[in-house]
């Protein structure tokens, strides 16, 4: 092939490439929202029953943007995924260490949050570390873009988003900051727990007492925050989680419940043919799912105080992740301890 050839060719592919490179960053650029009328129906809303004045809500939505990025990620969620290729995202080297760090550091806020609202310091650490690699991964998104984005962008959650957005604003305006500010996750969470706006107006808390509430840069408000949370949706202190469990026969679906809704009793979960251990507590409450693991199914029993963890995200995996996390995080902490 003469030079000149292979130049041209060269130069084509080059082209080419570069041109679909553009065309997918420009489909990814942020941009103004397509249907101002939305915006206007929602700040005709926030005047009426929020008493907002309408022109600085104009201003601040005139310098919104939609965020395609936001619509790609909402559309792969991690809890999509099987069980054992979910966990090795939550219970890694890096994030346990980092739970014992975080333990080590903030210990004195987390037995202060758990003689207060009687929740584990080990559930309180793997929830942040999960929820935010303990602070690093906290999201970089203007919460005024991803929850506008998915208020007024993603009609299968809309409602649910434009409502977090009124939240966030009343929150902005409660706690007097600028709601160009804040930053967060695409589904708009925030700080080192990832409050999404409704749970920081009702159980965000002044933990270390400076006069705000601030879960982006203060660890102490983070703990007692996640701390208040669990307490106020009725965890149980010194209470089992979950146990992992045989079964026989075939009557133990009957006792499946895949959102781990506490419904049967011990003595019902027995009779299914759930192989409890016998210093099972007959005061319990719980119900059996199974999970896909890497050497076939794993059968747990979810105790109350399991459900009380999905109040704080509905999935499953997600609260297996955070008590087989607070458990690797102890027996690392013992280990670094000399504890046996």
């Amino acid at each position: 092939m003469r030079p000149h050839c292979v130049l041209h060719q060269l130069l084509f592919v080059t082209l080419f490439i570069s041109t679909g490179m553009l065309t997918a960053c420009a489909a990814n650029t942020p941009r103004a929202f397509d249907d101002p009328q939305l915006i206007d129906q929602f700040i005709a809303e926030m005047v009426t029953e929020y008493q907002f004045k309408p022109e600085p809500l104009q201003q601040l939505f005139s310098k919104a943007r939609l965020q395609p990025a936001i619509l790609d990620a909402i559309a792969r969620p991690a809890e999509t995924k099987s069980w054992r290729d979910y966990r090795p995202l939550f219970l890694s080297p890096e994030r346990i260490r980092g739970g014992v760090s975080f333990m080590n550091e903030y210990s004195q806020w987390l037995e202060r949050a758990s003689d207060i609202y009687g929740i584990p310091p080990q559930i309180v650490t793997a929830i942040i570390g999960v929820e935010s690699r303990y602070g690093k991964q906290s999201g970089n998104y203007p919460l005024i873009d991803s929850l506008s984005t998915l208020g007024f962008a993603y009609p299968p959650r809309a409602g649910f988003f434009r409502g977090e957005l009124k939240q966030f604003l009343l929150m902005t305006r409660e706690e007097a900051v600028d709601p160009l500010s804040p930053r967060g996750s695409y589904a708009g969470a925030m700080g080192l727990p990832q409050f999404i706006p409704s749970s920081f107006r009702r159980f965000a808390v002044d933990f270390d007492a400076d006069g705000k509430r601030d879960l982006w840069n203060s660890p102490a408000d983070a703990i007692g925050s996640v701390a208040n949370y669990f307490e106020k949706h009725g965890w149980h202190n010194f209470e089992a989680i979950a146990t992992r469990v045989q079964v026989k026969g075939d009557k133990y679906t009957s006792v499946i419940d895949d959102n781990a809704y506490p419904r049967f009793d011990v003595r019902d979960l027995r009779s299914a043919g759930v192989l409890l251990p016998g210093d099972t507590d007959d005061s319990l409450r719980g119900s059996l799912i199974v999970l896909d693991g890497g050497d076939g199914p794993e059968y747990w029993v979810a105790w109350h105080n399991f459900y009380v963890i999905t109040r704080y995200n509905h999935s499953v995996l997600y609260a297996m992740a955070v008590y087989q996390l607070s458990r690797e995080i102890v027996a690392a902490r013992w280990f670094k301890m000399g504890i046996p």
